[in-house]
């Protein structure tokens, strides 16, 4: 899943393109590379940072990308974003998944993901600072509940994508690094929810704590091991702003991993 953004308050500046051409170019080098989605972003949701844009603003974004490569890009386009307006405008442009970081916690979403028959990737959303002691179990059950939402608005099961929203849990009662790299660890005990999972860990701060690289533009590497380790673990989609590289990593793990199986 290659990661765009049209938003310039995005956390990896590398991420961000221009609407025209040089968008247009970004995703089909991500296809070409393997990509079998484009997720386009025009709000960061990192929770670290002030980026404020209003509702309005995304949607016009949202549209423009979105319109842009519908008609040129032979993968399917997932809209980065929680919010109504951004999402209707988005489904109208063309995109065909929603990526809610919020886990659909605004009903009117599902509602217009349902009636779209659209497919959603449903975040684990922290809930304003459970201080939960067991990163896997606290993030199980918001999944759980954020199914329990897309259900409940008629979206098909086949349609809904998990994820376990790494970087997004920064006031628990461990430290957001330790939560991440638990959460990782433990990604197959989410095969009990019966839905694919999306791992998200592309150049994000987690990586930047554990190997000291402040840099976003320093994290490949980690994001490559990260990547390695969550497809190990289970994980079915990689978010990624580097396509190419983490192609070829999850090749490697893939093959590894059926080797194993063969044994």
């Amino acid at each position: 899943m290659g990661a765009l953004n049209v938003s310039p308050e995005s956390f990896h500046a590398g991420s961000v393109h221009a609407i025209g051409e040089d968008l247009l170019a970004a995703a089909l080098t991500m296809v070409e590379a393997g990509a079998a989605l484009i997720d386009v972003g025009a709000r960061s949701t990192a929770p670290y940072l002030d980026t404020a844009v209003g509702e309005q603003e995304e949607a016009e974004r949202l549209e423009r990308a979105i319109g842009l490569l519908a008609s040129k890009v032979s993968v399917p386009l997932s809209a980065d974003t929680p919010r109504l307006g951004p999402a209707r405008a988005a489904l109208a442009a063309g995109a065909q998944v929603i990526n809610d970081v919020s886990g659909l916690r605004d009903p009117a979403v599902a509602r217009l993901v349902g009636e779209h028959g659209a497919s959603v990737i449903l975040m684990a959303s922290p809930g304003g600072g459970s201080q939960a002691e067991d990163p896997v179990a606290a993030v199980k059950g918001l999944l759980a509940e954020a199914l329990e939402r897309a259900r409940a608005a008629g979206i098909p099961e086949g349609r809904i994508v998990l994820d376990p929203g790494i970087g997004f849990f920064r006031n628990e009662a461990i430290g957001w690094d330790e939560w991440d790299a638990r959460i990782l660890a433990g990604l197959d005990a989410f095969g009990a929810l019966g839905r694919p999972f999306c791992v998200a860990v592309s150049r994000k701060s987690f990586i930047g704590a554990i190997t000291g690289r402040q840099r976003t533009e320093d994290r490949l590497a980690g994001s490559l091991a990260a990547a390695t380790l969550a497809v190990w673990n289970g994980a079915a989609l990689i978010r990624t702003h580097d396509v190419a590289e983490t192609v070829d990593a999850v090749r490697v793990a893939e093959r590894i991993r059926k080797a194993m199986r063969a044994l």
